[in-house]
């Protein structure tokens, strides 16, 4: 038996397939509705969204956080899942395997949480406050600033220059907070100033 198509009846029959798989995949077959009945409850919901920026490089790359708990009762707020911000100009939603690995550097057991300072002679470090940690970080600078600006070269021109310490910032800042930073660094008469990035 020879059976001939031509290349109209091909088209016809190509299209009305194509047609009836568009159909069952826009949900007009029973398998799409048994798949979302068996699809467990969506696991954010119920959640606080915060956005922030992802902490281990230079990148910068914008983070979405989601954390359980309502803090208006007291109960205490615990991140459950971290994903990339779609909206973030720099990853649109992507993240490094360090970066998807967020949530276990959040919950590690020796992430540092608090200021710590070993003092002269101890082998081991002791918590203090963030006010004791920045009052001792303040008086340092001050005293080493006072001790060891040139307010003057050779030539007699003022140049203010502090030299003796160096500033070491983050790149993953927005560029309002990286503008103060500069000008903060500046105006105490630093030279030596850089950033993660070029670490």
């Amino acid at each position: 038996m020879n059976i001939a198509f031509s290349r109209r009846q091909i088209l016809a029959g190509a299209g009305a397939g194509m047609a009836g798989t568009t159909l069952g995949a826009l949900g007009f077959g029973d398998v799409e509705s048994a798949h979302a009945q068996a699809i467990r409850p969506f696991k954010l919901v119920r959640t606080t969204e915060t956005r922030n920026t992802c902490t281990y490089c230079s990148v910068a790359c914008g983070i979405i956080m989601y954390s359980k708990g309502d803090l208006s009762k007291g109960d205490k707020a615990e991140i459950i899942h971290i994903e990339g911000d779609p909206d973030h100009p720099t990853n649109r939603g992507t993240l490094c395997p360090k970066g998807a690995a967020l949530l276990d550097f959040v919950r590690s057991e020796t992430r540092l949480k608090y200021p710590m300072i070993r003092k002269p002679g101890s082998d081991k470090f002791e918590r203090v406050s963030w006010d004791q940690a920045l009052d001792r970080i303040a008086r340092l600078m001050k005293d080493d600033r006072d001790k060891n600006i040139v307010v003057k070269n050779n030539d007699g021109v003022t140049v203010n220059r502090w030299t003796t310490t160096g500033f070491l910032a983050a790149s993953a800042t927005t560029n309002e907070t990286a503008f103060a930073t500069y000008k903060v660094v500046r105006s105490a008469g630093m030279v030596v100033f850089d950033n993660q990035a070029r670490v």
